[in-house]
């Protein structure tokens, strides 16, 4: 095993991701390649994008991007007021913070420096989730200015604004605007329908690749929103089951990043919405784990490695650097016994990949669940 040495550190952007499930009674019509209607009682939005993007030309993500210093402006205060203040403007205790590998230097906030007066990261990571949705796939998740009801349903999202296209435009030129749309409905963006998730660090690829800090958020809806892909960053979108999507990707329908890959599995664990929006709920004040992937590359393939993996290093020397190996997967697979990985086979390209899997055989910590084993595709597995 050796670790080739890369040249220049990489900056990372901080940025928030928003897995949005909402709950499906409509039928589900019978096709060649799903003669059955999925297990699960709810679907969950995935946006394509363009093939024009310099990150991840194509595929199939969650809403999501780049934080902004509009997100932590003070100047929501006035939106929330009186209602909800700080520090936690109603969300409930803090949960615990996580030491987490790696700690990351040249962190970049945003295009403006943050006034040490910000909002605290809680509610901007919420903010930029929420308008980004709004950027993106034209949902608004907000609520009207009141106080926030006592119980905890999942919600919804109210009906575009008028001149939606024209609203998304300013949005995207200057986040700021997204204040002015809420300030003009007279909402506030609905913070305490998302729950903490997970986080996952863009691994080391290759020199000067683009790399984030991307915090996950859950939000479970009680039906499905209309959505208007912006036809910009985003080309398509779809409501799929964990199954559903799955099954698209085996197909080659739709390619999904490591991460979406993990995180689709993980949803698979859950019968139905409810059960879901009970699960988020119940392990609310747990945190979430923070993970940054060591990329091993192998003779026909890579292998992403995750915390409690037998061959996870919390070495920083991995925040610019791969592991590589003369070995085949199905070698690397068979001298272990403790895994939390993905593996992907004969990625000559991005996304040429003829197989995908998952194999975990570690815990989850607080209270959280991972997904089970899983191969997806060709394998020698």
């Amino acid at each position: 095993m050796s670790v080739p040495v890369r040249p220049g550190p990489s900056s990372w952007r901080r940025a928030a991701t928003l897995v949005l499930a909402a709950g499906w009674t409509r039928p589900v019509p019978d096709a060649p390649s799903r003669p059955h209607p999925p297990a699960e009682g709810f679907r969950v939005l995935l946006l394509q994008r363009s093939a024009s993007q310099g990150f991840l030309p194509g595929a199939h993500v969650f809403p999501g991007g780049v934080l902004e210093a509009a997100d932590r402006s003070t100047d929501w205060l006035r939106l929330f007021a009186p209602h909800h203040r700080p520090p936690r403007f109603g969300l409930g205790p803090a949960p615990p913070q996580r030491a987490a590998f790696p700690v990351l230097p040249n962190i970049q906030p945003g295009a403006v420096d943050v006034d040490a007066a910000a909002l605290p990261d809680d509610i901007a990571f919420r903010i930029c989730a929420i308008r980004e949705a709004f950027e993106e796939a034209g949902v608004l998740l907000l609520r009207p200015r009141s106080p926030r009801p006592a119980d905890q349903a999942p919600g919804c999202a109210l009906a575009p604004p008028p001149a939606l296209a024209d609203w998304r435009a300013r949005v995207r030129r200057d986040p700021r605007y997204f204040l002015s749309l809420c300030s003009q409905l007279d909402c506030t963006p609905d913070i305490w329908a998302l729950r903490d998730w997970s986080g996952w660090i863009t691994p080391f690829s290759r020199p000067g690749g683009r790399r984030f800090e991307t915090t996950f958020f859950l939000c479970c809806l009680s039906e499905p929103p209309p959505v208007f892909p912006d036809l910009v960053e985003v080309v398509g979108c779809q409501w799929s089951s964990p199954s559903e999507a799955i099954e698209s990707l085996i197909s080659k329908e739709i390619l999904l990043a490591p991460p979406q890959f993990y995180e689709i599995r993980r949803l698979g664990n859950f019968a139905s919405l409810s059960d879901l929006h009970k699960f988020s709920l119940d392990r609310e004040s747990e945190g979430t784990e923070r993970w940054m992937p060591i990329v091993l590359l192998t003779a026909d393939g890579k292998i992403h490695l995750l915390p409690g993996d037998e061959m996870y290093l919390e070495d920083s020397n991995f925040l610019e650097n791969c592991m590589s190996t003369e070995k085949r997967n199905e070698e690397i697979m068979n001298e272990g016994k403790k895994f939390h990985r993905i593996v992907l086979y004969n990625s000559h390209s991005y996304g040429d990949y003829t197989g995908y899997s998952i194999h975990v055989t570690v815990l989850p910590k607080y209270k959280h669940v991972y997904p089970k084993s899983f191969v997806v595709g060709k394998s020698c597995l």
